[in-house]
């Protein structure tokens, strides 16, 4: 009987807990949606604690970066997301996008051909992503010919 009771106080500790880790989440990305980002920031935090392989918490905490201008928080999360899951197409395209501001075309191109490898619901960006690469490529073409 104390076996069966110790069973049931662990799996209800354990439904509680998983509750609490998805109420973190949802709750953190009902603020982000609200624009309410350090709040939302604080609770992704927290649901990485208790779920640190939750690549998408590190996602919204780079785009919460990225709105707050923290590249160097901004890149650390995106990162992370990727190593995570590295077929997160939306952490590979802001790292795509972070390369190319950066105007480090070599790196965003590599980065391209593995986007262009993983894309099913982002497919849009690559020719998005392909005409900032041309862009670059026909001002410095002609930049070196004014030379």
């Amino acid at each position: 009987m104390r076996y069966l009771i110790l069973i049931l106080t662990f799996f209800l500790l354990s439904t509680v807990a998983n509750t609490n880790e998805n109420n973190f989440f949802n709750e953190a990305k009902d603020l982000f949606d609200k624009e309410k980002y350090e709040d939302s920031k604080f609770l992704f935090h927290r649901n990485i604690v208790y779920n640190p392989k939750d690549s998408v918490s590190y996602l919204y905490l780079a785009k919460i970066f990225k709105i707050e201008d923290d590249k160097r928080q901004e890149e650390k999360n995106i990162r992370t997301t990727l190593l995570l899951d590295p077929k997160n197409e939306e952490a590979m395209y802001l790292l795509i996008d972070m390369e190319l501001e950066r105007s480090n075309f070599s790196k965003a191109d590599e980065l391209s051909e593995d986007f262009k490898k993983i894309c099913v619901d982002l497919c849009e960006k690559v020719a998005s992503i392909e005409s900032r690469l041309k862009d670059f490529e026909i001002k410095d073409a002609s930049w070196g010919h004014s030379q």
